[in-house]
């Protein structure tokens, strides 16, 4: 494999995410062929020592399908209901495949809340841990029969990289209507032209994704862009790649045009892989070069730096930290509510008590709460 490129089966833990059009067709419903095909990929895969785990969408495509409601545009609760009978038919067809193979299925809903609350965020982990020492294959899926706009992922290229920051997975493949990362949207574009490997993710990276492509799949090259920058970031490389075609990772390895994404070789803690790949960060502050500099240099970051505060978050939320230029440079915990924040945003820390009527901590956020963002920044 060239550019530095791996074999998906020489890797020993990997997240496999399945778009929704991949699996369920919009009239007959599920593809039960195409599944059968690549549970024969799964099960080669854990032959060979690996641990796999997927996230599959699908959910409300099957529901759709069964209740015969595919012609018709959903209400969110006629879209949780599809999910729940969805659900259950999806679990099915993937337990009954695998275990064709004597490999059991275990079905595990989150939301958002799941993954970006810490402690919630720890007992999904140690779930998923545990199929994974049993020998099963878990099956991820947004809980849509309770998740709504306000607490969801609302696409499963997210989440997959959520789940493979959890586990410390190596790779994350991702499987859909496209086959990796172009330019432009090569559908808009018959000039684009196709990138292999990336080796970080640039803003120009990040201009080039383009929305949603397929009807029944709701993330797009952004959310897949989104999803590099949170599994990179904890150390994991990821593959873009098309699902449609039978046995799609055995394809990988045998040549099929993909898109790769290097891992960061910074070395990152259970803390700090929870802090970067936070979706929805509760705030943002812009700071000055200088500030950027200290942080660069693994300093704190201090109200002096600071030139604005953006959002209504408390003291402990995860926010952005973003360059006068609105480039994020790190992410970390905010040691104070965003109205103090306002209020001793630019002054030096020997004024802050006077501004707040109490001594209040010298640290905006401190740097054991902080993580920079940018593959360059990590490694000096």
């Amino acid at each position: 494999m060239s550019g530095g490129r791996k074999r998906v089966d020489s890797h020993t833990k990997i997240v496999i995410k399945i778009g929704s059009a991949l699996l369920v067709d919009r009239q007959s419903g599920l593809k039960s062929d195409w599944l059968a095909s690549l549970c024969d990929d799964i099960a080669a895969l854990k032959a060979k020592g690996a641990d796999v785990l997927v996230v599959s969408s699908g959910a409300i495509a099957m529901g759709r399908t069964v209740l015969s409601a595919t012609n018709k545009r959903l209400k969110l609760e006629e879209s949780q209901a599809c999910a729940a009978v969805g659900q259950i038919a999806l679990a099915r067809a993937w337990s009954e495949c695998l275990s064709h193979h004597d490999i059991f299925a275990g079905q595990v809903l989150l939301t958002l809340n799941d993954t970006e609350e810490r402690r919630r965020y720890l007992n999904a982990r140690a779930t998923i841990g545990e199929l994974l020492e049993l020998g099963a294959i878990p099956i991820i899926n947004e809980n849509d029969t309770v998740a709504t706009s306000e607490i969801r992922y609302g696409d499963n290229d997210r989440l997959a990289a959520r789940v493979a920051t959890m586990v410390g997975a190596d790779l994350l493949v991702l499987l859909s209507d496209i086959d990796g990362l172009y330019t432009a949207p090569p559908h808009e574009d018959p000039n684009a032209e196709f990138l292999e490997v990336i080796e970080q993710i640039t803003p120009e990276i990040e201009a080039m994704a383009g929305d949603a492509g397929s009807e029944l799949s709701r993330g797009g090259m952004r959310t897949k862009i989104d999803a590099a920058k949170i599994a990179t970031t904890a150390g994991c490389s990821m593959i873009i790649a098309s699902g449609q075609t039978t046995n799609p990772l055995s394809s990988i390895d045998n040549g099929a045009r993909s898109s790769w994404f290097n891992a960061s070789g910074s070395p990152r803690t259970a803390r700090a892989v929870w802090i970067a790949g936070q979706l929805e960060p509760a705030g943002a502050l812009t700071i000055d070069d200088g500030a950027i500099g200290a942080l660069k240099k693994g300093k704190s970051l201090l109200p002096a730096g600071v030139r604005k505060v953006k959002g209504d978050f408390y003291r402990g939320d995860t926010i952005s930290i973003r360059s006068q230029t609105g480039e994020e440079i790190a992410r970390g915990i905010s040691r104070y509510d965003a109205d103090e924040a306002t209020a001793i945003a630019g002054l030096q820390t020997s004024q802050i008590e006077e501004k707040l009527g109490y001594a209040g901590r010298s640290a905006m956020v401190h740097r054991d709460d902080l993580v920079m963002m940018h593959a360059k920044e990590k490694a000096s």
